[in-house]
């Protein structure tokens, strides 16, 4: 059976065709990898150029890999809706907050206050990536509709603790309880940011240490205000910026293509994670 026509380069990394998928077949002794899909325990297995991912059949052609610049990071079908891939954008919006953020944090060039951000807080980081998040709903990509959306509203409660117009700052008594408060904001981030990078194990590296680097400097930064320590504030600025570059990788990856790029990144996966 051939091949249907592509309008997309066809490689391990973006596998763009069309959605249909074949009948399913029956069981192939060819065992992957165990899989969770929808809240049952499925199996994702091979037969020759058929790959199950649980009682859906696809020839290899119509899946993709797990990919950073899609932010998905498991094998996956293409969406039935032919929209633009909105990942690139939602990670690019928050690799500017955190890269300047950041930058800010580790006191480069002596510059201590992050007020300048209060606007991209609201606007790039927190309007875009919430709006990208949600059209990562509309193309059937769940772990980029929760972590942009979910990240989209940490950059606008962000900015409104920064902004002078909520008082929040100023609505605390003395500077321990609003370090403290500040510890117990980021700390529900950072239990967000790692569950996310659990989901991370099985897709590649780029996207297991971007999203590793994101709850580690979330964590000192949490820390950080607890003991009031300035030297971990740099710290966690310095993972910040590592952080932030990971992002940008990916915000290129999810962008260039052959057609328009001498330079397409190839990711490495992971050891046993799912690939075709």
């Amino acid at each position: 059976m051939s091949a249907p026509e592509n309008h997309f380069p066809l490689d391990l990394e973006k596998g763009y065709a069309s959605g249909a998928s074949s009948a399913p077949k029956p069981y192939s002794p060819n065992h992957i990898e165990n899989n969770l899909a929808n809240g049952n325990v499925t199996k994702v297995t091979s037969e020759g150029n058929i790959v199950y991912l649980g009682d859906q059949a696809f020839h290899k052609h119509e899946l993709i890999n797990a990919f950073g610049g899609d932010l998905n990071p498991k094998l996956h079908a293409p969406s039935v809706h032919r929209y633009a891939n909105p990942v690139p954008l939602g990670l690019s919006s928050f690799s500017f907050c955190t890269l300047v953020l950041s930058l800010i944090n580790c006191q480069a060039r002596s510059v201590t206050n992050p007020n300048v951000l209060i606007g991209s807080f609201f606007f790039y980081g927190g309007a875009i990536e919430l709006f990208a998040g949600l059209l990562c709903f509309v193309v059937e990509n769940t772990f980029a509709c929760c972590v942009l959306g979910a990240f989209g509203g940490f950059w606008l409660s962000y900015g409104a603790i920064l902004s002078d117009s909520f008082a929040i700052t100023s609505s605390y008594s003395t500077a321990d309880e609003l370090h403290n408060a500040l510890g117990f904001f980021l700390f529900g981030w950072v239990l967000f940011a790692f569950l996310m990078w659990l989901c991370t194990f099985k897709s590649t590296w780029a996207f297991f240490l971007m999203f590793f680097f994101i709850w580690f400097f979330i964590l000192i930064l949490c820390i950080a205000e607890f003991t009031q320590s300035v030297g971990l504030t740099k710290a966690g600025g310095v993972l910040g910026v590592i952080a932030a570059l990971f992002g940008f990788y990916h915000t290129y990856a999810g962008v260039a293509e052959k057609d328009n790029s001498y330079f397409v990144l190839r990711a490495l996966p992971m050891p046993h994670a799912p690939k075709v």
